[in-house]
C-alpha cells in the first residue's frame, strides 16, 4: 500500500496515543530517547518524531499487535506508515 505523509502522520499520531497511554512502555520510550514528556508535547507535529515513535514500536512484536490491535489497524500499517515518514525508506542491504 501506498500511503501519503499526512496519511502516516495520523497512523504515527494514533500509535504515540498507545503509548502514552502504556504506564509500563512509556518511560521505556522516555529514557531510550532521552526526552521529556514536555518534550514530547513539542514534537508531535514533528513528522521525525513521529518516525521515532513507530522505530520504537516496532522493534518488538508485541508492541506492534498491541498497538495496531487498540487501533484496530493491520498489523503492517505501521511500517507502511515509518516508510512515508522522513528517514523511512526502507534500506536494501543488498
Amino acid at each position: 500500500m501506498s500511503m501519503t505523509q499526512s496519511n502516516a502522520e495520523t497512523v504515527a499520531l494514533q500509535a504515540l496515543g498507545w503509548l502514552v497511554g502504556n504506564e509500563d512502555l512509556l518511560p521505556v520510550f522516555l529514557g531510550s530517547t532521552g526526552a521529556s514528556e514536555a518534550d514530547m508535547r513539542g514534537a508531535v507535529n514533528d513528522p521525525a518524531f513521529l518516525g521515532s515513535v513507530l522505530d520504537f514500536i516496532m522493534m518488538d512484536d508485541a508492541w506492534v499487535v498491541g498497538c495496531s490491535d487498540a487501533n484496530l489497524l493491520p498489523y503492517e500499517r505501521l511500517s507502511e506508515a515509518r516508510m512515508a515518514l522522513p528517514g523511512g525508506g526502507q534500506v536494501h542491504w543488498t
